[in-house]
């Protein structure tokens, strides 16, 4: 038997893919995590609720055979690692939501600066109106 996880975000949440291969066999669960989970975290999850969770029907599938090196399985697992970036796509959310606040207060502030202009010029306006009175 061989298992598998894979934690990604996926907007809002961070999903976990739990794969599971049984004599030729796959079997799939998804599992929403959401806030970002820590490997301790994860770790606590598969030890207390991995028995709990509802994988997919059995699926064939073939599976490749992997060479029994250790180093070659560990350079392959640096390799998985690197190219996935678990925190790139939670970083480019963030990203654009930082983006997108600078870009509202942006608004907001230029909304308020005019704003403070209109009412200056209406100040001005009226003393200059009171002067021509002849108060």
């Amino acid at each position: 038997m061989e298992s598998k996880l894979t934690v990604f975000f996926e907007e809002p949440f961070w999903i976990g893919i739990f794969e599971r291969i049984y004599n030729g066999k796959l079997s799939v669960c998804k599992v929403t995590f959401g806030a970002e989970p820590t490997d301790a975290e994860i770790y606590v999850f598969i030890l207390e609720r991995y028995a709990e969770l509802k994988f997919t029907l059995p699926v064939k599938t073939v599976q490749k055979k992997t060479a029994d090196n250790p180093k070659r399985r560990q350079r392959n697992a640096r390799r998985q690692l690197e190219s996935v970036g678990i925190g790139t796509k939670s970083q480019q959310a963030l990203q654009k939501q930082r983006e997108e606040m600078k870009t509202e207060r942006r608004h907001i502030s230029r909304e308020q600066r005019e704003a403070e202009k209109r009412r200056q010029f209406e100040l001005k306006q009226k003393r200059r109106k009171e002067k021509h009175k002849g108060h």
